[in-house]
């Protein structure tokens, strides 16, 4: 599987449309075997989502990212994760451990203009158990005393 984070000054870039560096790493057994770093110098969105499907990268983490560019990844196959910031590495371990969820990873006040897909778990690893339907119902179900 290969992981692409578009990066900016030992961060991630805080929007995928103008990133000039791309970020890949490949993973096998949930581990990292190698990584690059590939330039982005073409400014045509249609062609930077070209470059990025051909570098063979299966999941994008980012931070804020346009619509056009958005459906451009999603109809190549990639993944996208947006909406993250912080350092790459910590991001990267984040990802691998299932926890890119945590707060600390959240872009501040970023709200993904309603197609931001939620981080539930890696797909590395197995979904956990929901439990029981019916537990932890809002105080609207509960019963009035």
């Amino acid at each position: 599987m290969r992981i692409a984070v578009p990066i900016w000054e030992n961060r991630v870039s805080p929007v995928l449309d103008t990133a000039s560096r791309l970020l890949v790493i490949e993973v096998e057994n949930r581990k990292e075997a190698s990584r690059f770093v590939k330039d982005l110098d073409d400014q045509d969105l249609y062609r930077r989502c070209f470059r990025i499907q051909n570098l063979g990268v299966d999941i994008l983490i980012c931070g804020a990212i346009s619509r056009p560019y958005y459906t451009g990844m999603m109809a190549s196959g990639i993944r996208v994760i947006s909406g993250i910031s912080g350092n790459p590495e910590d991001v990267l371990k984040a990802y691998l451990k299932g926890t890119l969820s945590h707060s600390r990873f959240s872009m501040p006040g970023y709200r993904g203009n309603g197609f931001r897909r939620r981080i539930r778990h890696s797909p590395l690893e197995k979904p956990k158990d929901k439990g029981v339907k019916g537990e932890g119902r809002n105080h609207r179900e509960q019963a009035k005393p």
